[in-house]
């Protein structure tokens, strides 16, 4: 069945590589491993640019390089929204009651990625380009369009969770079916060390 693919980017990072060796993560080969009964003709890939830390100035090099290789893969479409960054007072954990101690702390919030994932899955529906929709993330606040697309467009609407380990109750609620994203798949999934561009050889970063 022709699958379209909706990939929450930061969720798949945070849940299923973050601290791991699987960063340097195929897509498509990941989406072969978990669909292979599906024609997936294209992924959308939800991101933002990532700014320097003082702690990991190389943090949006190292971004850079992995958006050039998922541009590698044919059919995958990078779709980004935006981070605001900000200054906030906020509580110290643990502060005594009656006695909060409180910090500056920079804020950052990203914006748009969530409402680009549901308009994308939304308007790709209604314009009868898929046969089954798949949403690569654990985050609750996207079972809306899951319900729009199973019950307004009568399709199927598949989860593959980066999260296995704490399943978002509500997705598996409404998705037609879940599957868990593993290290085994993950590990299975990775780019070479080196790909080719139309400007240039890629390499994986060496730290990341």
């Amino acid at each position: 069945m022709k699958t379209f693919v909706y990939v929450d980017g930061f969720n798949l990072y945070y849940g299923a590589v973050k601290d791991t060796p699987y960063k340097w993560l195929n897509l498509l080969r990941l989406c072969q491993l978990l669909l292979p009964k599906n024609q997936i003709p294209k992924i959308k890939y939800f991101t933002a640019l990532v700014t320097a830390r003082p702690g990991d100035p190389d943090q949006p090099n190292r971004q850079q390089v992995y958006l050039r290789a998922l541009r590698t893969i044919p059919n995958l479409e990078i779709i980004y929204g935006h981070f605001l960054e900000h200054e906030a007072t906020m509580p110290v954990a643990g502060s005594l009651p009656g006695n909060p101690h409180y910090v500056r702390v920079i804020k950052t919030e990203e914006k748009g990625l969530d409402v680009n994932i549901a308009a994308h899955m939304i308007n790709d529906g209604y314009k009868d380009v898929y046969q089954v929709a798949i949403l690569l993330s654990n985050n609750s606040d996207l079972v809306e369009p899951v319900k729009m697309v199973r019950n307004e467009l009568k399709l199927p609407v598949g989860v593959l969770n980066p999260r296995p380990a704490s399943p978002s109750q509500e997705l598996r609620m409404h998705a037609t079916f879940v599957k868990p994203i593993r290290k085994g798949v993950l590990a299975a999934s990775q780019f070479p060390f080196t790909l080719k561009d139309t400007t240039g050889t890629v390499h994986k970063p060496p730290r990341w």
